[in-house]
């Protein structure tokens, strides 16, 4: 049933084709575990885990490095609330239920659970507070950052050049991310992203549309 709306779904929006393509790569080539390859993590590194939604990739890093230093970010309440209870007992982890971007506000997301977005459509909503983000990082005092996960659902499209903006993207040695295909648009947004990007990072290996991760420059 589900390869049959997939079938469907790119029948009908052919545009997608890129993120199927690359779906059925990433399955094949047993890539989900690049996204716990942690070869580089030292006591005291700095990790930061956008969208942590219950918590599974900041484990992964835990597991790699215990006294590594983990910011979780998960706007959603009631995700953020469970990863408190979660990591009640861990120093090095810090759970932020806000977002980064450009400018400090609010945000209206969708109400969808992993799937909770800025930018896709539901039923229900709630509101959650931006932060700047260069004023996290200069409150924070983070300095260099070892690696960043970021799958917050479209906001990848927002916070990606605000980090850049910023002048803080050259902090971050290796950043793992999800690009969102939910509009045939969102092709050319990551185009112009990684232009940018490309100016201090290399890329490591790429699924577009699913997961590709880039290294800093040596």
């Amino acid at each position: 049933m589900a390869s049959l709306k997939r079938w469907l779904d790119r029948r009908r929006n052919p545009w997608k084709g890129i993120a199927f393509d690359s779906f059925r790569r990433f399955r094949k080539d047993k890539a989900a575990a690049r996204l716990r390859d942690f070869f580089d993590l030292e006591p005291g590194s700095v990790a930061l885990d956008f969208g942590g939604f219950e918590g599974d990739w900041t484990d992964a890093v835990l597991a790699a490095q215990p006294e590594a230093r983990v910011h979780v970010f998960e706007p959603h309440p009631r995700y953020a609330a469970a990863l408190r209870e979660k990591y009640k007992d861990r120093p090095g982890v810090c759970v932020h239920d806000f977002a980064l971007g450009r400018f400090a506000g609010t945000l209206s997301l969708s109400d969808a659970g992993n799937a909770s977005s800025a930018v896709d459509d539901h039923t229900r909503s709630f509101t959650a507070p931006v932060v700047a983000v260069r004023d996290f990082f200069a409150e924070q005092k983070i300095g260099k950052v070892q690696v960043a996960k970021i799958n917050i659902e479209g906001g990848e499209y927002d916070l990606l050049p605000a980090l850049i903006e910023a002048g803080l993207i050259g902090q971050i040695a290796r950043l793992m991310v999800q690009f969102h295909l939910f509009k045939p648009e969102y092709q050319s947004a990551r185009g112009a992203i990684l232009k940018r990007l490309s100016l201090t990072h290399d890329p490591a290996w790429s699924y577009p549309f699913i997961w590709e991760e880039w290294r800093i420059k040596a």
